[in-house]
């Protein structure tokens, strides 16, 4: 186990189990787990598949018993699982916390091409919380577009005064949201990284200003990424050292590792790389490759 920590921010390297017995109980606000799928899935050298499912099954009571545990009184959980285990995770999980919506993250996929049987377009998300009277909703945080209001602009003839619907709402719980591809900008070299959109509609919701968020499978670490663009703290755990250092970058807690320069994996499509460039965050970078594309652009 090793950690990396600046300002509020923490990384630690090394088994999800283990880490959480050091983690105090009943400190966290916000947890967001997203665990291995048991699918078959590579993550470097580390494989996806235990042996069986139901030693799958008690590989996460084990660590959703211990998050229950870290949360504050008042705290949310947020966990994702494959269709297929999310409700051996749903009956876990409502013996100990309440769940007050069942979420389908909904994306399109060109390379979904079952044939005989309807592929997978989607991944349910719980979201729980301790004490279902004393919780975070940040509700006026989240509103999108309610396109009855909005695109349509009926009349709501029910009210005293008719008027417009609403233009705005709260998110129900199909939430259209592209997956990461390779050519955007927030891509990361890992094969199931959820988008900074996702997590940043989780973490405006359910935290605030200054609040505590603990990923225990932090992967390309986005939760600690939205967390830290939101003013919130946070702590990642990750057992994969190449994630590790995706982390340290898109923290900014470290330009190196082991004497090696952090940097964002290069693109096929992007210029050469500078050796002598200093670590760019995410959104220098895009404007860095936003203003070549301009000056590749102009005529001569």
């Amino acid at each position: 186990m090793k950690k990396f920590e600046k300002n509020d921010h923490k990384i630690i390297w090394g088994d999800a189990i283990e880490v959480l017995e050091t983690i105090e109980d009943s400190s966290v606000d916000l947890i967001f787990a997203d665990p291995p799928y048991n699918i078959g899935k590579k993550f470097v050298n580390l494989p996806d598949c235990w042996e069986s499912d139901s030693a799958y099954r008690n590989w996460c009571y084990s660590w959703l018993e211990m998050c229950t545990n870290k949360l504050k009184p008042a705290g949310t959980m947020y966990v994702m699982a494959a269709t297929q285990n999310m409700p051996y995770f749903d009956l876990f999980l409502r013996d100990k916390l309440t769940i007050l919506s069942r979420i389908i993250w909904y994306y399109d996929s060109s390379s979904v091409q079952a044939r005989k049987y309807f592929g997978s377009l989607y991944e349910p998300i719980l979201h729980c919380v301790k004490d279902e009277n004393h919780y975070t909703f940040n509700a006026d945080d989240i509103l999108v577009q309610a396109r009855t209001g909005a695109v349509r602009k009926l009349i709501d003839y029910r009210k005293p005064v008719p008027k417009v619907y609403n233009s705005k709402k709260v998110p129900g719980n199909v939430w259209e949201i592209p997956r990461v591809r390779y050519r955007m900008v927030e891509y990361e070299n890992h094969p199931t990284q959820k988008p900074v959109a996702l997590l940043e509609r989780i973490v405006k919701a359910s935290s605030n200003e200054g609040d505590l968020v603990l990923d225990p499978f932090c992967g390309t670490f986005t939760t600690s990424y939205v967390a830290k663009k939101l003013k919130r703290k946070s702590i990642g755990i990750e057992i994969n050292e190449e994630y590790i250092k995706i982390g340290l970058r898109r923290l900014q807690i470290a330009t190196e590792f082991n004497g090696e320069p952090l940097r964002k994996e290069h693109k096929t499509y992007e210029p050469p790389i500078d050796d002598n460039q200093t670590t760019l965050s995410l959104f220098e970078k895009k404007a860095q490759w936003n203003t070549s594309s301009q000056k590749r652009s102009k005529p001569s």
